[in-house]
C-alpha cells in the first residue's frame, strides 16, 4: 500500500538478556521514500532497533511489519526475502579488506544474483560512480581513507537497489569534510533512488540538515520525541533541548545509576 508505512514498529519490547532491558514499548513509523533519523545517546537501542527490523533478533514483546508483513526470524525464507530488500551501512564500514574496491562492491551481486560478469561490471562502476569513487575502483582497502571507505561501503549497500538502507552511525569518525559529503550522499542517493533511509546516529545537525522526520530515544529506551527537524528545534521539553543542544546538565545524567562512592569503597563511616 502506497501510503502506509514502509516499516511498523509496534509496541516492541526487547532485551538481550533478563538483566536489563534495551527497548522499552516503543512504537515508530517509518514512511516509505523518506529519511528518518533515530537520535539518542549511546546504548539507548537506536542500532537495536535495526537489528530486530533485519531479523536478527525477536522482540519480547510487540511486532515489527516491513511492508505489512511481520519479520518473523524463525521464517527463513521469508527473512532471506526480505533481507534482499534492504541494505545496510554498518558503523565502520565492514569492508572485505582482502579485496579491492571493485571486489568489495561486486560482493553481494555475486552473491545473490545471477547476473553475467560483464553486467556486473557496469552496475559496480556506476555504484562506485554515484558515490564518487569510480576512479578508486582497483584500489586496496588499505589504500583509501576513512572517508572514502564510507563511500564504498554505501556504494555496495545501494549494490542491489535496496527498498529500505539503514545506516548505522553513518558520520562517526569522519572529518567535517567527510561528514558533509556524507550527509549529501544519503539524501541525493534517497532521492534519486526512491528508496526509504533510516539513519541511527548521535550527530544532530547533519541529521537534521538531510532527514525528513526523527525520532529521539532516551536512555531508558523510550521514544522521547519525534517530528520534523524545525519542530524538535523548537521543542521546550527538557531532555529535547539537552541533547538538541548539547547542555551538559539537565535530565540526562553523567553518571551510571550506582550506589553512593562511599559504599562501594567501604569507606568506614
Amino acid at each position: 500500500m502506497p501510503n502506509s508505512p514502509l516499516i511498523d514498529i509496534d509496541h516492541v519490547t526487547f532485551g538481550y538478556d533478563a538483566s536489563r532491558t534495551i527497548l522499552n514499548d516503543v512504537s515508530l513509523q517509518f514512511q516509505r521514500g523518506k529519511v528518518t533519523a533515530i537520535l539518542g545517546g549511546s546504548g539507548c537501542g537506536k542500532t537495536t532497533l535495526l537489528r530486530l527490523i533485519g531479523g536478527m533478533f525477536t522482540p519480547n514483546r510487540g511486532r515489527i511489519l516491513f511492508d505489512g508483513q511481520p519479520v518473523d526470524t524463525r521464517d527463513k525464507d521469508a527473512l532471506f526475502r526480505l533481507r534482499r530488500r534492504l541494505g545496510m551501512l554498518f558503523q565502520f564500514g565492514a569492508l572485505f579488506t582482502d579485496l579491492t574496491v571493485f571486489e568489495n562492491v561486486a560482493f553481494p551481486l555475486r552473491e545473490h544474483t545471477d547476473l553475467p560478469e560483464t553486467m556486473i561490471r557496469d552496475i559496480v562502476l556506476m555504484k562506485l560512480n554515484a558515490v564518487g569513487l569510480r576512479g578508486a575502483a582497483g584500489l586496496r582497502i588499505s589504500q583509501v581513507s576513512g572517508g572514502m571507505a564510507r563511500r564504498i561501503a554505501l556504494a555496495r549497500a545501494i549494490a542491489l537497489d535496496p527498498e529500505l538502507i539503514m545506516y548505522d552511525e553513518p558520520f562517526a569518525g569522519l572529518d567535517p569534510i567527510s561528514m558533509g559529503v556524507a550527509a549529501n550522499l544519503i539524501r541525493q542517493l534517497n532521492d534519486s533512488t526512491g528508496a526509504t533511509s533510516l539513519i541511527v546516529s548521535h550527530d544532530v545537525q547533519e541529521c537534521f540538515m538531510i532527514c525528513d522526520y526523527a525520532y529521539l530515544m532516551s536512555s531508558q529506551g523510550k521514544v522521547v520525541a519525534h517530528g520534523r527537524p524545525e519542530e524538535l528545534n523548537a521543542s521546550e521539553h527538557p531532555e529535547v533541548r539537552q541533547f538538541i543542544r548539547g547542555e551538559p546538565d539537565g535530565p540526562v545524567r553523567f553518571h551510571y545509576p550506582a550506589r553512593p562512592l562511599a559504599e562501594d569503597l567501604q569507606v568506614p563511616a
